[in-house]
């Protein structure tokens, strides 16, 4: 029964005159999802968790909006290692009525060969391979409570069950479409991954949000050359100011075709590659082997970057010297981080605390 509602609810949904007419306007707020966490890992590479990966690009992302977009308020469905239920990430969207929803995931493959970005819109899949991707990453509701009931029944594995989910072709599918494209130029074109398209699939997180919605897969675990690129800072770095970008750019022409778009003052206006993006954090612990990061319970925020042939730990992304100081003060109290210290990165690259400083400077 509950099948049979929801096959005419989304036939009264498409029989509602001018639904496919939406028209964009001011864009005041962004939903960032960082997928999967907690005991959801994800997707898994050699050395890499899908929910590590995600939630650092997020963060990024995030970030870089609020840095350049200040008129833009980001919202985070997840700020740390925690699981989220798929509707409750949908649900945060839409009580904050927010303008657009940005879900950001890594891929995987049974084969090693696959590499590249993709970006999905909520559509009817056209090929397998796409099924297969919304199978993967809708396979979570899993791992929720109440599942079938919070999903009317819908079971990822079942392949019917997407043809019913998709026949709703939802009123944001232009925008979405617009974003999307834009995400896969700017990976393209300014970050020289390898451009594997926008694509359409039944993924239940874009189907319960009610704005544009895209779902980023920024690469392959299982691709060694993809897996290697994504645990880097750098590669994390290039991702989110290339889906910052994207949003920028969408977010001017939207708003443009309503006369309503007012360029941000000229210290904020800069795009990330103008100025040099620089970051303060506090190592406190390195490992010639990969650690598990929800390990470090006490800390939040913990990021692993590969530097000089080690793993290395650290919080904080602070934009000052004297934050990052005061971080690392708070983490020497602790017993066991007693030998903490500052370190720097230039536009994801490693550099000296003093070349760091220089660059600010400037």
């Amino acid at each position: 029964m509950k099948r049979i509602g929801l096959i005419f609810g989304i036939i009264a949904l498409l029989l509602i005159p001018g639904l496919k007419t939406y028209s964009q306007q001011k864009i005041r707020k962004v939903v960032i999802d960082a997928g999967h966490g907690g005991r959801d890992p994800g997707a898994s590479g050699k050395n890499s968790r899908e929910k590590d990966i995600a939630l650092s690009i997020a963060l990024k992302t995030g970030a870089y909006i609020k840095q350049y977009l200040p008129d833009v308020e980001v919202i985070y469905t997840r700020k740390t290692d925690v699981f989220v239920d798929l509707h409750v990430r949908a649900n945060i969207a839409n009580r904050n009525e927010a303008d657009l929803f940005i879900s950001i995931h890594c891929n995987a493959n049974p084969s090693s060969q696959p590499y590249g970005t993709e970006t999905y819109i909520m559509g009817l899949h056209k090929s397998q391979a796409n099924l297969e991707v919304a199978k993967l990453e809708n396979a979570v509701i899993f791992k929720e409570e109440n599942y079938d009931d919070m999903y009317d029944g819908f079971n990822p594995n079942n392949d019917e069950d997407y043809i019913t989910l998709t026949l709703f072709q939802n009123a944001y599918q232009d925008n979405s479409t617009l974003l999307a494209s834009k995400i896969q130029d700017q990976f393209r074109e300014r970050v020289s991954l390898r451009d594997r398209g926008v694509y359409q699939a039944g993924f239940l997180v874009l189907y319960k949000t009610a704005m544009p919605g895209v779902l980023i897969e920024t690469g392959y675990l299982t691709n060694a050359r993809d897996e290697k690129f994504l645990l880097t800072e750098e590669g994390q770095v290039y991702i989110a100011s290339a889906i910052f970008r994207a949003f920028k750019e969408y977010k001017i022409e939207m708003e443009a075709q309503n006369g309503i778009y007012t360029p941000v003052e000229s210290s904020t206006d800069s795009t990330v590659e103008d100025k040099d993006e620089v970051i303060f954090r506090v190592q406190f612990t390195v490992s010639n082997k990969q650690k598990d990061i929800s390990k470090f319970k006490d800390l939040e925020g913990v990021e692993e970057y590969y530097h000089n042939g080690i793993y290395k730990y650290a919080v904080g992304n602070e934009t000052n010297l004297d934050d990052a100081i005061n971080l690392q003060n708070r983490l020497r109290k602790q017993k066991q981080y007693k030998d903490a210290f500052v370190i720097a990165f230039v536009n994801g690259e490693r550099v000296s605390v003093k070349e760091a400083t220089s660059k600010l400077n400037n």
